[in-house]
């Protein structure tokens, strides 16, 4: 019985030879270097090469088109971005920010560094999201702000959030990182709280290299965010503020204004692939797909799965685990939480007990390969190994009874 049961998992195991070169979670849309020193001659004869140069304005004028937002200003990196947001918010020093542990640390390192304390709140368990029913017990009299993440460019509850806002008079932010040109019932989700933020980093379907912005709908921050991201110049003898170095150079830019034209393609690329993924992963058991609401579209930045262990037989990690072997690089966003952190896991709201659903998921998330240049083809592939790896531990199991 053993020997029949070995050779059907050789059997199965035919045509599935690890990749020959690495297969990571993503790879950079580049256009042509001879597209870049194209777009860069204006740049090199002006020798203007950062301080809101001519492609640093362009950039923020198309931003505004695509994201369907009324400003943009456009910063050297996301985080920056984050960090010169919630200041020019004008938010109480050591006032309470509610937020998700579900998220990358640089989201809540912004509020850390703001001087500003990380409430956490606990996650809705298919969007992901921060949960907006329980954000509302967690609000107090220092209270000052909400700053919830579309994560995988799923949006928040926006409107339940927002209702919580005006309640009690407090600021929202939203973390957009993985939301770039997301939409809700056609209204571009930079729209949605007091301010978004967008990465730019190379990891993202739209990226600068390194980079990020803010869209937002009241004109008063306009230059406000100017000065902040300016050292608080205002001209050659007056600073008004005390601000930071944000600016965007030239390069960024010229790249950022590049890759505006090839995203189109990179979408329909990816949209091929998901299907591919869609068409394989729901048929296995304990495999659930991530639901974009109807009224919601694909940001196309993320395709996530999450792992039931005792259904599909096999953990998140040993999946993650065994994935390397084949040469394929899939990551486990997000683990571990924000929470467990050492400069957050002393904190009250940091509790496992405050926050069951997000010390659930992260032990079952797991983020596949996912851009343009993977093809369907080794998408196919990609989950006939994970079909594989559970074929296997049922066999395993089996001839071990």
């Amino acid at each position: 019985m053993q020997n029949i049961l070995t050779n059907a998992m050789d059997e199965a195991s035919v045509g599935l030879k690890p990749f020959d070169e690495p297969i990571y979670i993503t790879r950079p849309l580049v256009p042509t270097l001879k597209q870049v020193t194209e777009k860069l001659k204006g740049v090199w004869q002006s020798k203007w090469l950062t301080n809101h140069g001519d492609l640093h304005r362009e950039l923020e004028e198309k931003l505004q088109v695509v994201l369907k937002v009324r400003n943009v200003s456009v910063f050297n990196n996301g985080t920056t971005a984050l960090l010169t947001a919630l200041k020019a918010l004008d938010l109480p020093q050591g006032s309470e920010v509610i937020t998700t542990p579900f998220t990358f640390p640089a989201t809540v390192h912004c509020i850390a560094w703001n001087g500003l304390k990380p409430v956490f709140c606990d996650i809705e368990p298919d969007t992901m999201t921060i949960d907006a029913d329980k954000i509302e017990e967690l609000v107090n009299k220092n209270t000052s702000a909400i700053l919830g993440v579309h994560v995988y460019g799923l949006p928040c509850d926006v409107e339940k959030i927002q209702k919580v806002a005006d309640s009690y008079n407090l600021k929202v932010i939203y973390d957009a990182a993985h939301a770039f040109t997301a939409e809700i019932n056609g209204k571009g989700i930079g729209n949605y709280g007091d301010i978004s933020m967008f990465s730019f980093h190379a990891t993202k379907l739209f990226h600068t290299a390194e980079g990020g912005c803010l869209s937002y709908n009241d004109d008063q921050y306009i230059d406000k965010l100017y000065y902040l991201r300016n050292f608080g110049i205002k001209n050659e003898e007056e600073v008004v503020e005390i601000g930071i170095n944000g600016k965007m150079n030239e390069i960024q830019a010229a790249i950022g204004l590049l890759n505006l034209d090839l995203i189109g393609e990179e979408k329909l690329k990816r949209k091929e692939i998901k299907s591919v993924y869609i068409k394989h992963l729901a048929l296995l058991d304990g495999i659930t797909l991530l639901e974009f609401p109807k009224n919601t579209t694909d940001s196309m930045g993320y395709f996530v799965v999450k792992i039931d262990q005792k259904e599909f037989g096999v953990s998140r990690n040993e999946i993650y685990d065994s994935l390397k072997q084949y040469n394929v690089f899939a990551r486990k966003y997000f683990y571990p939480l924000c929470s467990e952190y050492e400069p957050y896991k002393q904190l009250k709201s940091s509790s496992t007990t405050n926050l069951p659903v997000a010390n659930k998921i992260k032990d079952e998330v797991l983020c596949l390969p996912f851009y343009g240049g993977l093809g369907a083809v080794n998408a196919g592939k990609i989950c006939k190994i994970i079909e594989y790896i559970k074929y296997r531990n049922k066999i395993s199991t089996e001839v071990s009874v």
